[in-house]
């Protein structure tokens, strides 16, 4: 009977889906945390950071962290457009300068929930300097890099982690530079908690974040994700499903690797991917309310 009264509820009179069961079956998943005015968004078919993103918002889910208590901040770019489409006090900074915008709110509101969401080339070029000085000093932030190996914006040009021989709008015969291992980087730097993960591996993926959110301290974490417009195109890597294929045939877990087996400086290599750090020291908070050191 119960059953039979909760079926006749689900209709109307006249057989139709009431209101509350449309609107269920129709809203995403993600739909709590966007800002659905603002969609579609301006990604490229293919492209990754849409996963990323739709993956952090499972995470933010998951670590019941509210908008009300989340503030996302990100810099110039591709990634940097992730700030706009979700629904809570975000900041569009200027190019590199995420990380200086996120640690002035954490200080001066250390309740507050404070997420940086960029690129490899806003990161880890122009904001390079913040980032390694973040992570220095153990503040207490979370920083999300969308690396896709180049400046996909602007026109896929070779950016800090462009590997060694990758061909790229600026390095047409291929690229001479030996890329920053930015899990070696940020270790060595002083961060507390450092993983990677492609976009292909959603459950890691969306459970390092959840460690990443809840994680006292400075947490970076890296995300592979295919663009297929410039870098898989200029150096054959398929369409984005062929990328997504080449993760699933090269990718190789191992938490805790060292420095030399977590690098991607060799275009079409293996990636290794997992939990490379995971430590706890005082924060910049702590140290700055804690008593002087002598």
């Amino acid at each position: 009977m119960d059953m039979a009264r909760q079926w006749e509820e689900t209709f109307d009179a006249d057989e139709h889906w009431t209101d509350d069961v449309m609107t269920d079956a129709l809203e995403h998943p993600a739909e709590w945390a966007l800002r659905v005015d603002r969609l579609p968004h301006i990604w490229c078919p293919g492209c990754g950071i849409g996963i990323g993103l739709g993956c952090f918002i499972q995470a933010l889910k998951e670590a019941d962290i509210g908008l009300k208590q989340l503030s996302l901040v990100s810099g110039i770019g591709c990634t940097g457009r992730v700030a706009g489409y979700v629904k809570c006090d975000s900041f569009h900074t200027t190019h590199g300068r995420a990380i200086p915008f996120a640690v002035g709110l954490h200080v001066g509101n250390p309740a507050l929930k404070v997420v940086v969401f960029s690129g490899d080339g806003d990161l880890s070029a122009i904001g390079g300097n913040h980032l390694i000085h973040a992570a220095r000093r153990n503040v207490d932030l979370t920083v999300i890099c969308i690396n896709n190996f180049n400046y996909g914006m602007t026109g896929g040009q070779c950016g800090p982690t462009s590997q060694a021989g990758a061909r790229t709008s600026t390095t047409p015969d291929g690229n001479v530079e030996y890329p920053f291992n930015l899990p070696y980087l940020l270790a060595a730097a002083g961060a507390t908690y450092v993983a990677r993960w492609t976009v292909l591996d959603l459950g890691r993926l969306r459970r390092s974040m959840v460690e990443a959110l809840g994680h006292k301290g400075f947490s970076f974490v890296e995300v592979i994700s295919p663009c297929p417009i410039y870098y898989g195109r200029f150096n054959r890597l398929g369409d984005a499903l062929g990328e997504l294929r080449y993760y699933k045939d090269n990718t190789v877990v191992k938490n805790f690797a060292s420095p030399e087996e977590c690098d991607l400086a060799t275009l079409g290599g293996k990636i290794v991917v997992g939990k490379f750090v995971e430590a706890k020291r005082p924060t910049f908070v702590d140290r700055l309310t804690g008593p002087a050191e002598r």
